[in-house]
């Protein structure tokens, strides 16, 4: 089985590694590791460390997505969403978290402010070529197929 290699990092060592939440769940919480708390305004935007680094296998990427309790209660969400972390980078994960909503939030340390979700990424060659082969959607876009 392959693994993804977890390193504490920055000055909060105490904050839980990111881990599931639940026996089906396909994102990994993570959390704040903040040494003051923040307070988000609305419309205010804030890069939050999470206190790790990682090495992914190569072949994979993290997503780092929103949590839907923070979105829906409070409009808390992640920009940049999904983010992607790539199998070579080695820096800490932080989040770029947003306060949609229309109250002040704050995150203090420890707080799952995000989940990440591991996926396989295959590379593909790219070929330059004059023309594409047709499909039933043709060049339909947005709404072509129906609501």
């Amino acid at each position: 089985m392959e693994k993804v290699l977890l390193q504490r990092t920055g000055e909060v060592t105490n904050i839980e590694l990111p881990a599931y939440m639940s026996a089906h769940a396909s994102g990994m919480d993570v959390r704040a590791a903040i040494t003051a708390s923040i307070t988000l305004l609305p419309g205010a935007r804030a890069l939050v460390p999470c206190g790790f680094k990682m090495a992914l296998p190569v072949g994979y990427e993290v997503q780092v997505r929103p949590r839907s309790g923070l979105a829906i209660q409070h409009g808390i969400t992640c920009l940049n969403s999904p983010g992607t972390i790539d199998a070579d980078y080695r820096g800490e994960v932080k989040v770029i978290l947003i306060n949609l909503g229309q109250e002040p939030f704050v995150i203090n340390q420890g707080d799952r402010i995000a989940q990440m979700v591991l996926q396989r990424v295959p590379r593909l060659a790219v070929e330059e070529v004059q023309e594409l082969p047709n499909s039933p959607r043709g060049e339909g876009g947005f709404g072509s197929t129906g609501y």
